[in-house]
């Protein structure tokens, strides 16, 4: 027994002693911080020498480190790598505002002009020469600059307010860019902090884009026209962006290991320095602090010099609060799809057929009908999913598999059947993804069905002893209808930071878009695709903010003097929420109507955004208000906005008094705060309008889906004489108690006859 106590002794004495190490050894990594710096307490001697004041203070707590970036345009400060000791240090110096670890961003993966209206009332819109001085910044993972997308035939000379470069690399030269691509540039220092130099055998340290992504991004937002584009034979016609006679401006901070960022400061550093005057960001991160979050910092101080910012609403739908990017200072796009499709179709031995999608071009399969296989019944390991080595080759050789979509890449699920010898596929929806169909060029014959022909394929196969189907695709299809209906993967409200903030702002196509595409890899961006395209066919919401950063440019060219602020709002107020037949625009992850949550303030009209009639204007003072509504410190005011301001202690801030151009409500639930059935909240919140059309009188109309909730307006008239002129209204909510977690909605419109400047209500009780 004495033994025994011994040997538990020593393991006790060991595993301490173990952990002890780990924790020491731990404390001594080091990580990437961002130094925010309160300039306004830079000591005399440094005489404005910001460089010098930073390193001093890094000095102070460190010998070893170096600066990965300074930064003096977005924020005051710097970034670098430090052990958590060190940084703990540095944060008790002086002049230091904040030491946030750095953060880790993902990107949020020509049918589209006709779709939304630009193919025809050209009259309506700027004269090219207007749209050519608009320059689009977008932070991405770079460029392929032989496209055609990029070629700058008929442009005059770059803006003169320009101020960028085209930085060259070993695979980049000034060369590389044009009077259409005007500067690109990249920031590799944050990543290669984290994963060490760029190995250049894989991807190139310069603007050069090695994903694709980057390249799909820019030219869907202002890519040149390119006749005769298609993506292997697919959706054939004329290609262009949402602004084809903008200037493009490319910041490479993404790259194969992810996006950084530190390199993201410094990329929107960079471009608001250049003089862009819209910046489209499809990436996001985890949903956290105004003052902790990088894109949201960037955007502000973009925001503040007049700078639209566009960001991606994320791809974690259709989850509840999935949303990135929510500060008001940005505007947040969700997706939805066009009405056009890429039919594939499953004949199973029953005679039944189901309607699918599919991008594959290759040979077909043999005539007649295959075996066809559950991967449930043929898998080693995942079950329905085919994930890799997982599909028994005996079990598969020359059949059709049926595989489920989830867990892996879609296309790769493919690339297993194809090896294990399986001759299609079958990709079926589950629940989470309903009835939506995502196109994608995959490695064999393939149709991705939707939930509910997924089902009836897996019962027959359940049910019948010699299952058999085979796969056919059909050409592009033009027309589709019910169209837009919101992607799943769209990441949906409420706003988790800010519930009184409603987001995502609105919804732009997002599913299946045509676009440039880069050299370096094949379409589905898996080392074994030898293909090369020059257009590629994704999906994301990544997709759709680059839509919404060229309809941006389209508005900023009409209206040179409008603030980003009116700009967002044109581009809300007159988006649609109901088809042409009043019925309200559908959720194909659910079958069933869309709320704001899933589609903001509805889908983007540009032809409607670019004479809304009325916008609710917003300037610094009033974020910097609703920061104090947050009641956030001075500190966090200024890691936020880099603004040196203290909140009013006698003024009463007020999150409902954002001049914000939709409404919501965080209301007493029956179990909260003087609760009861029959307790009612009473909130008045307050909106100003500005005219920006011709003199003319609104009328309001207000309604409410929940009797729940009244609602009246005050005054119901307002009259505008001249350009610019502004009034102010109030509404008044009067909410009846109902149970935590329920949410309702209502509408607000401002009406003239021509105009309708419309508002989207939320409500939820907590």
């Amino acid at each position: 027994m004495k033994k025994f106590m011994l040997l538990v002794t020593l393991m006790v004495l060991a595993i301490t002693h173990n952990c002890e190490v780990v924790a020491e050894k731990s404390e001594h990594v080091k990580k990437t911080y961002i130094i925010h710096m309160d300039k306004s307490l830079m000591p005399t001697s440094f005489e404005d020498d910001h460089v010098n004041w930073y390193s001093s203070s890094l000095k102070a707590v460190t010998d070893s480190a170096d600066m990965l970036y300074t930064y003096k345009t977005v924020i005051h400060g710097y970034s670098t790598r430090l052990t958590a000791e060190e940084a703990e240090l540095l944060e008790k110096q002086p002049g230091i505002l904040s030491v946030l670890p750095e953060r880790r961003y993902e990107l949020h993966t020509t049918r589209t002009p006709e779709f939304l209206g630009l193919g025809k009332s050209e009259a309506v819109f700027p004269a090219s020469d207007m749209v050519s001085e608009v320059i689009i910044g977008v932070v991405d993972t770079g460029v392929w600059p032989e496209l055609k997308s990029y070629d700058d035939t008929g442009l005059g000379p770059v803006p003169s307010g320009w101020k960028g470069t085209c930085q060259q690399g070993k695979t980049f030269n000034s060369s590389s860019c044009n009077k259409k691509l005007i500067g690109a540039t990249f920031f590799s220092n944050g990543y290669e902090a984290a994963f060490g130099p760029v190995d250049e055998s894989v991807e190139s340290k310069s603007p050069r884009d090695d994903d694709g992504h980057g390249t799909h991004t820019s030219t869907t937002a202002a890519g040149s026209v390119v006749t005769g584009a298609s993506f292997l034979g697919y959706a054939p016609g004329t290609a262009r962006g949402m602004a084809p006679q903008a200037r493009i401006a490319t910041y490479k901070a993404c790259w194969l290991g992810g996006c950084f960022g530190s390199d993201i400061i410094a990329a929107m550093e960079k471009a608001v320095e250049d003089g862009v005057n819209v910046l489209s960001l499809s990436i996001g991160g985890s949903q956290t602090d105004y003052y902790r979050d990088t894109v949201a910092i960037g955007a502000f101080s973009a925001a503040a010099q007049g700078i639209l910012v566009s960001c991606s609403a994320g791809n974690g739908g259709p989850e509840a609060g999935s949303l990135s990017n929510v500060a008001p200072w940005i505007t947040t796009v969700g997706a939805g799809t066009l009405d056009r499709d890429f039919p594939a179709y499953v004949s199973l031995g029953s005679a039944k057929k189901y309607a699918g999608i599919s991008l594959y071009r290759g040979t077909a399969l043999s005539s007649g009908l295959i075996p066809l296989i559950h991967a449930r019944n043929a898998s080693s390991s995942s079950g329905d999913l085919c994930s890799p080595d997982s599909l028994i080759p005996a079990k598969v050789a020359g059949k059709i598999v049926v595989c489920d979509r989830g867990g892996t890449p879609r296309v790769q699920k493919s690339l297993v059947v194809k090896k294990a010898g399986g001759v299609g596929m079958i990709l079926t929806n589950t629940e989470t993804y309903g009835e939506e169909l995502v196109a994608d060029a995959y490695f064999l014959p393939t149709a991705a069905v939707g939930q509910k022909a997924g089902d009836a394929i897996k019962s027959y196969i359940a049910s019948d002893s010699n299952p058999t189907a085979t796969i056919t695709l059909g050409e592009t299809k033009l027309g589709v209808q019910p169209s837009p209906v919101v992607a799943a993967f769209s990441s949906r409200g409420p706003n988790i930071v800010t519930p009184e903030v409603l987001k995502p702002d609105l919804i732009a196509p997002g599913m299946n878009i045509l676009a440039g595409w880069t050299g370096a890899v094949g379409p589905t961006g898996l080392p074994e695709d030898k293909r090369r395209v020059n257009f590629n066919i994704i999906s994301g919401t990544s997709m759709s903010c680059p839509h919404v950063s060229g309809l941006a440019a389209l508005v900023k060219a009409a209206h040179p003097d409008w603030s980003p602020a009116a700009i967002k709002s044109a581009l809300m107020t007159t988006a649609y929420s109901n088809y042409k037949t009043g019925e309200t625009i559908r959720d194909v992850s659910t079958g069933s109507a869309a709320t704001p949550f899933d589609y903001g303030a509805g889908h983007v009209d540009p032809v409607a955004a670019l004479d809304p009639g009325l916008v609710y204007d917003l300037a610094v003072e009033d974020y910097l208000s609703f920061l104090c509504a947050l009641k956030y410190s001075a500190s966090q005011i200024k890691q936020t906005t880099k603004k040196d301001f203290t909140c009013d202690s006698s003024k009463k801030y007020s999150l409902g008094d954002l001049n914000y151009p939709s409404f919501s409500l965080a209301l007493d639930t029956s179990s909260g705060q003087g609760g009861g059935t029959g307790a009612s909240t009473t909130l008045k919140y307050t909106r100003t309008l500005t005219n920006v059309g011709a003199p003319a009188t609104y009328k309001v109309s207000a309604s409410s889906l929940t009797p729940a909730v009244k609602i009246s307006v005050e005054p119901e008239t307002l009259s505008f004489s001249d350009s610019y002129e502004k009034k102010t209204y109030t509404v008044t909510f009067v909410a009846s108690s109902l149970p935590s977690g329920t949410a309702s909605f209502g509408r607000l419109e401002w009406s003239d006859g021509k105009h309708i400047v419309g508002s989207h209500i939320a409500y939820t009780w907590v």
